[in-house]
């Protein structure tokens, strides 16, 4: 059995009026997630918004640039 089989999914659910709600719950759901989904989440929110914008995937990617700052000596 491999480990998703060991343990059920654990779920979360908020019931409520959205007016009443406060981020408690938002806040407390992304913390048991971990970096590596909030991370993952929010890449896929960028390449989605890039998607609605009818532009190519392969334009995204993060910039890498080198720099060299010295300081003069006078």
């Amino acid at each position: 059995m491999s480990q998703s089989q060991d343990k059920p999914p654990w779920i979360m659910e908020r019931l409520g009026k959205v007016s009443q709600s406060n981020r408690k719950f938002d806040v407390e759901f992304w913390q048991r997630q971990g970096s590596t989904a909030i991370f993952a989440a929010a890449w896929e929110m960028v390449v989605e918004a890039h998607r609605w914008k009818k532009k190519s995937e392969s334009e995204l990617a993060f910039q890498r640039s080198v720099e060299s700052i010295k300081r003069l000596r006078g």
